[in-house]
């Protein structure tokens, strides 16, 4: 029996290497976005035109990825009053993390994403979380998502898998993982054709990628190319 996968696929760099981390492991991939009000919606613009791409200079991807699906979750935003969902200032919070935070986010991102793939009998999900270079969200970290893989079994009656491909990478690891994977050409694909920057700036391309060069996701990115070029 073939294995399947459903990748969550925002748009942006860590979701865009894990897409390529999933094809080059599973016979079947679809993607997942979800559309929650982010200021940086953007990088949802991103998603069609990097799919096709991808295919386009990878054709051994081709038949193995099939179709992508859009989910409505701006719920998120009438819920939680954060510097993603609207236009305040970026800042840190007083209990040390980043108004940026959207609480619960990505648990309610995986539980959708568990009801879909049980109906389009997918039972990998792949998510682009992180707690290496991060910005401190509870919900990206390790333990987090091991338990809330338990709780999705239970709930939902399967064995289905979170992998988590990027967990423990910086963000110079996470642009090698993509040269291994793609060579040259799926680095320059991310670099050009995703989206990161939480204030939306997609007018500018720096030698990085696209964004404002001042938010938290700039600096992680910029940093990290910074690092993988100097490092090659």
């Amino acid at each position: 029996m073939s294995e399947g996968a459903l990748v969550l696929f925002s748009g942006g760099q860590d979701s865009a290497t894990c897409l390529a981390w999933a094809l080059d492991r599973f016979d079947r991939v679809e993607t997942v976005g979800f559309d929650y009000g982010q200021r940086h919606r953007v990088e949802l613009e991103c998603r069609d035109s990097f799919r096709q791409e991808l295919i386009e200079r990878h054709p051994d991807w081709a038949t193995r990825l099939g179709p992508d699906h859009m989910l409505d979750l701006s719920i998120l935003g009438q819920v939680s009053e954060t510097a993603l969902t609207s236009n305040a200032e970026i800042k840190m919070r007083e209990d040390g993390l980043p108004n940026t935070f959207v609480p619960g986010r990505n648990l309610l991102f995986f539980t959708l994403a568990a009801a879909l793939a049980y109906r389009r009998e997918l039972r990998h999900m792949v998510g682009g979380m992180c707690e290496t270079d991060y910005s401190g969200y509870p919900d990206c970290r390790d333990d987090t998502l091991k338990s809330l893989q338990v709780t999705l079994n239970l709930g939902i009656g399967n064995r289905s898998v979170l992998h988590t491909p990027l967990m423990w990478l910086d963000k110079a690891a996470t642009w090698r993982l993509a040269e291994e994977l793609g060579g040259a050409a799926l680095v320059e694909l991310i670099r050009t054709g995703t989206h990161t920057c939480y204030k939306g700036d997609h007018d500018v391309l720096h030698p990085w990628g696209y964004g404002c060069d001042d938010c938290p996701a700039c600096e992680l990115r910029r940093n990290g190319y910074e690092q993988f070029t100097l490092a090659d």
